[in-house]
């Protein structure tokens, strides 16, 4: 028999109702916080049950999940008035599935542990869809000891739950993530229209290079994607962006040349700047399309 688990979920958005409905369907018990009420409803329709207060979902609970948008709304929400800090037990497990950097990371895990908390980062790559079929992959920092309690949860999420290190060495794992990601987004919209150019159809090279060398997830969902020009949501550009930002950060710290990502980043501020941060990565295929892209 399976154990049922006490949650709390800390930000209900797309990636946090995702993990929230895999969590309930798995049978945990979750407690739901977010300041969106229609959200919060969703996953209640569902079997969660709503807090009116960080603070008051850490109280009925033993793991507390975040999914937030930066490192900022991470602190407010656990060590603010009302929050996780303030209601969570001691020996509670806060488990950040945010992408945020790593120095703001390990920051927020030394003030978690002088409140007798543990804190596990675990940024993700898969996305909602993934995390709804419970096969994300996730990169963890933190005590190896916490990582292992920390399974009985995350394997209900993942498909790859890794420990990559010390507190921050998952989120510096995610941002070596991202840079891969962004470079093969613009180098799959590049190829594309090339492929157009020359009169091959695109929608074709994902099946013609299966599983060869440059076969990879991205060329298999965004090449068909970028040619039929089908710009449905599926991750936004500013949030590469924000990532994109981290990764230099990082690069300047540690005196690492990254000429490929500052091109990369420059191409998808390009985007932001028109006004562009919440389209889909498969619009990258316009910065090819000349000043009048369809």
């Amino acid at each position: 028999m399976s154990v049922v688990n006490n949650i709390a979920l800390i930000g209900a958005g797309v990636m946090g109702s995702a993990i929230g409905g895999r969590l309930l369907e798995t049978g945990n018990n979750l407690t739901v916080v977010d300041l969106d009420a229609e959200k919060v409803k969703v996953l209640c329709n569902k079997g969660a049950s709503s807090a009116s207060s960080a603070a008051e979902a850490a109280a009925k609970a033993d793991i507390i999940i975040l999914s937030l948008n930066s490192a900022e709304i991470v602190e407010r929400a656990v060590f603010a008035e009302n929050g996780v800090a303030e209601g969570a037990k001691a020996g509670s497990m806060i488990i950040d599935m945010s992408s945020i950097d790593p120095i703001s990371t390990r920051r927020l895990a030394e003030k978690a542990v002088e409140k007798q908390l543990k804190w596990l980062d675990c940024p993700l790559s898969g996305g909602a869809p993934k995390a709804e079929i419970g096969q994300l992959t996730v990169m963890a920092g933190g005590d190896e000891a916490d990582f292992t309690v920390a399974k009985k949860v995350m394997d209900h999420l993942c498909a790859n739950f890794t420990h990559m290190g010390s507190a921050g060495a998952g989120q510096t794992t995610k941002l070596i993530n991202q840079v891969l990601c962004a470079l093969h987004f613009v180098a799959v919209a590049e190829a594309t229209q090339l492929a157009q150019d020359a009169g091959v159809d695109a929608a074709k090279i994902p099946q013609a290079l299966q599983g060869g060398r440059a076969d990879s997830a991205i060329l298999q969902e965004f090449m068909a994607k970028m040619a039929a020009k089908d710009y449905s949501p599926t991750g936004r550009i500013d949030n590469m962006v924000k990532d994109l930002n981290g990764v230099q950060d990082l690069a300047r710290s540690t005196n690492t040349a990254m000429p490929l990502t500052a091109a990369c980043a420059e191409i998808h501020r390009l985007f932001m700047a028109a006004g562009m941060g919440g389209a889909d990565s498969a619009e990258l295929m316009r910065f090819y399309q000349g000043p009048n892209p369809e």
